[in-house]
């Protein structure tokens, strides 16, 4: 893995909750709206963490990217090279191990995405929590939409299967596999 320019950093580590309350609340602090993707949605929506995660996904409005950005390189976090990296995805990693993978988007008046990672506007409405602490999250049916069409692993069979254990829902046929 390649570490953030400058970081004596060997390998990512576990992304703890507190580091997540923290940055989340740092957010807020700012007045910038972000909403918990990935595996910490996953358990914030179920209340409770249910496995280690490497990273926090989060999504915001591309016009905010600037200003967190900023906060966070303040606080010692820089570009992690990836060959996905783009103006609406990419990611920064401090030197404890910790990264976060910026998703951002646009919307125009009518709710039409005019630029960034395609996220509908009803993916954006889940409500949860970490360590106890209120989230914005992408909602429970969005995220598992979200895990299709590409190669799926352990990680993505558990949170999806505890998400439709959770609420009721029936298990995406292309999880049959890992049953």
């Amino acid at each position: 893995m390649q570490s953030p320019e400058g970081f004596e950093q060997t390998s990512r580590r576990e992304m703890p909750g507190e580091v997540v309350v923290q940055l989340t609340q740092l957010c807020e602090l700012h007045g910038i709206e972000v909403f918990v993707d990935g595996g910490w949605a996953v358990d914030a929506l179920l209340g409770e963490q249910t496995r280690p995660h490497g990273d926090l996904d989060i999504a915001l409005p591309h016009q905010d990217v600037p200003m967190l950005r900023a906060l966070l390189e303040a606080r010692g976090y820089r570009d992690v090279p990836r060959d996905d990296t783009r103006d609406c995805n990419f990611v920064l990693g401090d030197q404890h191990g910790h990264e976060v993978d910026f998703h951002s988007y646009t919307f125009d008046e009518q709710g039409k995405l005019i630029f960034g990672v395609d996220y509908p506007l009803d993916a954006l409405t889940g409500r949860g929590s970490i360590q106890g602490y209120p989230v914005k999250c992408i909602s429970v049916e969005w995220l598992i939409k979200f895990h299709a069409g590409y190669e799926l692993d352990e990680d993505d069979y558990h949170d999806v299967s505890v998400l439709c254990q959770r609420f009721g829902l029936a298990l995406p046929a292309e999880f049959a596999r890992f049953t």
